[in-house]
């Protein structure tokens, strides 16, 4: 099989600019703000959406350094095999937040719960269903002695390309958006 290249269909908004200090999973982001601005050409696809509370975003990871099949994950001090992580550098640097859809307006989803860096290149929405989605599980392989950690875990920086750091950005959240002061 030759390459396979995705479009991005947006590109979505939150008030994390860098991604150190971005919280590592959409649980422990409750009540952070966002935006997804879903581009024109695809603003037909959402009709019916706003039917639904949550919503998945697929998207690509534009910050992460050169992939690596073994990575240090942010909540253990062990190595693990990629694809037991959800480290951000993997061999297709693809992303999954489930978020909670607040409103639809024209292209622009506004959502919470949002643990993704600002300006990451939006793959795919879908909706979440908790009947397809939510499965009874019997083990979560190592993260069983870590999952605790996840409220305090932040992006430490570890899985972004050196050149890609960005400035501090300090923020405020009116009330009526998001606004970055520099």
């Amino acid at each position: 099989m030759g390459e396979i290249r995705y479009k991005s269909i947006g590109v979505i908004h939150s008030p994390f600019k860098e991604p150190e200090g971005t919280p590592i999973q959409p649980t422990a982001t409750e009540g952070v703000d966002g935006i997804v601005e879903v581009f024109p050409e695809y603003a037909e696809g959402l009709e019916d959406l706003e039917g639904f509370s949550h919503i998945i975003l697929i998207y690509h990871f534009h910050l992460s350094k050169k992939p690596s099949l073994k990575v240090k994950p942010f909540m253990d001090s062990q190595i693990h095999g990629v694809f037991s992580t959800r480290a951000q550098s993997r061999p297709n640097p693809i992303g999954i937040s489930v978020v909670r859809l607040i409103r639809v307006e024209g292209n622009m989803l506004y959502i919470r719960d949002v643990d993704i860096v600002d300006g990451t290149p939006l793959l795919d929405i879908k909706p979440y269903v908790p009947g397809f989605d939510v499965r009874e599980v019997e083990r979560i392989g190592w993260l069983e002695r870590n999952v605790h950690k996840l409220p305090a875990s932040k992006d430490d920086g570890r899985f972004i390309k050196r050149s890609m750091k960005l400035p501090v950005v300090y923020l405020m959240r009116p009330e009526n958006g998001i606004r970055c002061v520099r």
